[in-house]
């Protein structure tokens, strides 16, 4: 490589102190810059911030949207969840791939187009839709796929698809987006009006040990789904040793089916980085980190707007409202394309630099967090809620939902209904009801709280949404009558297969096993044995795998065996003098030859097949 690319790795390099726990964002600049973080690349990066070039190339190789191959100048990433299925983007994908003459995961010869798919990009409520670089289109076709396509060698600008802007702050200068919020239903919490300042300016009227206090009382419950308590979460971090702590905000919503952190990132973004603040007071924390899923890059120079907004008011930095021992700022941490990052030691991990892998627990992240601080994780809606405690009180709050979930939730509704969007609901609602509201009364099945929830029948609609029935956090996904359910399932486990890190067995092979044996149930060759063998797999893989991806990851095929037993009982046979069922010995035996290259001896004709 010449001495000018080198001079250029070595600004990228510098320009975030060469340190390595930069590493996420000097790669990712890399990649944007030059298609591609090449061999040439990671040796220089490795030379510059002191590390080894294999820690730098376990960064570049686990991440979906970092290659060490050069991408093309247009990178066209679709979404391929269930709902953006059933919408048709395996069509708007057929189109793509036939007008570039490439398939997917190729790059055209003249190195302008790459054609990938990605799991969810957050926009199932406007499926099928993919990103072009950091540009959403939503709405696909076929047709409008193969316009794109003419369109982008024309002008080479992914901005000019958008022709029409969405909705509220979509239609701002610094985002310009096509999306919209669909914001079905508002509550009072994350929705309601509210005064920046107000919520924080109250809290700085109390003692840290108060402010928790607060949180405590009003029950809150972190809204990422393992329903921790908040309050106690920041107890602990607080009494942590250590005179260093940290606040991370997780906003790397990548569970299929849900987008509602979307939505409250582009319309609410004052009320999360108020709760963010509060909470650093609260704990002694210094410094917050948002971890933006590489999805919602189009949103991140609004964002970084709102922060700086809130520095001017004096609300962000030094003497934050007067108050001059209280020092606190944001920054925004992009991933890089990794749905296990989602689990919070794994985004701390990502956030240090590293391949995104869980941690071993314990130690928590309230003890040993990042850079091994104590650390308080929470996600979007979390700290939203933080802020509407502080500023109406905890009574106030803990009057909304249920006995033992209070407040409201937000739910991304998603599928074949009349009215996808993000809804914000007190929690003890029914499932009932919300299929009403959006329009879904006719579904067979839902999903609950995406891939690693559960599948629930008509049967189950009568349950009430909250941590101690059908708890979720966020994604609601509505299957009418014409849906193939084993499709459904079929398509989550080949998520986890893809998402899996790797790291321990039971994880990596196990799921790929239960792909394996759904798939036979599809086909019709599935027997009695296969049913039991797929729930003792399942349950084996959820006590032994190693972080929340591999416990929650059979889920779909268990509470599928569970709700719809009859369905799976009826695709079953039996087997016939020890044969499987379909099972074609002469078949099997051809393939054999073909493999050695010779003819057997010793088959009797006609025999072999059961």
């Amino acid at each position: 490589m010449t001495n000018a690319f080198e001079e250029r790795i070595r600004g990228i390099c510098q320009s975030f102190g060469n340190d390595p726990g930069r590493m996420m964002d000097i790669v990712r600049t890399i990649q944007d810059r030059f298609g591609c973080v090449s061999s040439e690349a990671m040796d220089l990066i490795a030379a510059f911030c002191s590390t080894h070039r294999v820690e730098v190339e376990s960064v570049v190789t686990f991440y979906a949207f970092l290659s060490r191959q050069p991408k093309g100048k247009f990178v066209i990433r679709l979404a391929n969840d269930v709902i953006n299925e059933l919408h048709g983007s395996h069509r708007v994908g057929e189109a793509f791939a036939e007008e570039m003459g490439i398939g997917i995961g190729e790059t055209t010869a003249d190195g302008l187009f790459s054609l990938e798919h990605t799991s969810c990009i957050g926009m199932s409520d406007q499926a099928p839709a993919a990103l072009i670089n950091d540009v959403v289109v939503n709405h696909l076709s076929a047709d409008r796929a193969r316009r794109i396509v003419h369109n982008l060698r024309l002008h080479g600008d992914p901005g000019k698809l958008v022709r029409r802007l969405g909705d509220g702050n979509n239609a701002h200068g610094l985002v310009r987006s096509m999306v919209h919020n669909n914001l079905r239903k508002k509550g009072p919490v994350v929705f309601g009006k509210m005064e920046r300042g107000d919520a924080l300016g109250k809290a700085l009227a109390m003692s840290p040990q108060e402010v928790i206090r607060s949180v405590k009382a009003a029950r809150l419950r972190g809204r990422g789904g393992a329903g921790f308590p908040t309050g106690l979460k920041w107890e602990f971090t607080r009494r942590a040793e250590g005179a260093e702590r940290f606040i991370f905000c997780n906003a790397d919503e990548g569970e299929p089916g849900t987008f509602k952190d979307r939505v409250v990132l582009t319309e609410r973004p004052h009320l999360m980085f108020e709760g963010m603040t509060i909470a650093g007071y609260a704990i002694g924390a210094a410094q917050g980190v948002v971890y933006l899923r590489a999805e919602y890059s189009y949103l991140r120079p609004f964002l970084e707007h709102c922060l700086e907004k809130r520095r001017e008011l004096g609300l962000l930095g030094e003497g934050i409202l007067g108050h001059r021992s209280f020092v606190f700022d944001i920054r925004i941490q992009m991933g890089a394309g990794a749905y296990v990052c989602g689990e919070e030691t794994a985004l701390l991990n990502s956030v240090e630099g590293k391949r995104g892998d869980p941690r071993n627990r314990p130690p928590f992240p309230a003890q040993s967090g990042y850079m091994g601080k104590p650390t308080v994780v929470n996600n979007v809606e979390t700290f939203c809620c933080v802020s509407r405690i502080l500023q109406h009180g905890a009574g106030w709050f803990s009057t909304l939902g249920s006995p033992g979930s209070s407040g409201t939730k937000l739910l991304s509704v998603s599928g074949d209904c009349q009215q996808p969007g993000v809804y914000e609901f007190p929690f003890g609602v029914t499932l009932e009801e919300v299929l009403g509201e959006a329009g879904g009364e006719d579904a067979v099945a839902v999903q609950m709280g995406g891939p690693s929830g559960a599948l629930v029948g008509p049967q189950e609609f009568e349950r009430t949404i909250c941590y101690d029935d059908l708890a979720t956090g966020g994604s609601v996904m509505v299957f009418g009558a014409e849906r193939n359910l084993l499709d459904v399932v079929v398509n989550f486990l080949e998520f986890f297969v893809e998402e899996s890190c790797g790291y321990c067995t039971p994880c990596r092979a196990g799921n790929l096993l239960l792909l394996e044996g759904v798939k036979r149930l599809r086909s019709g060759v599935g027997t009695p044995e296969d049913l039991e063998y797929l729930r003792e797999l399942g349950n084996t893989i959820k006590a032994t795998s190693r972080c929340g991806l591999g416990q929650t990851s059979p889920n779909p095929v268990l509470t599928a065996m569970e709700n719809f037993s009859n369905l799976l009982k009826g695709l079953v046979r039996s087997t016939e003098g020890g044969m499987q069922p379909g099972f074609s010995l002469e078949a099997a035996v051809r393939e054999a030859e073909g493999i050695v290259g010779r003819g057997s001896v010793g088959q009797e004709p006609g025999r072999g097949q059961s």
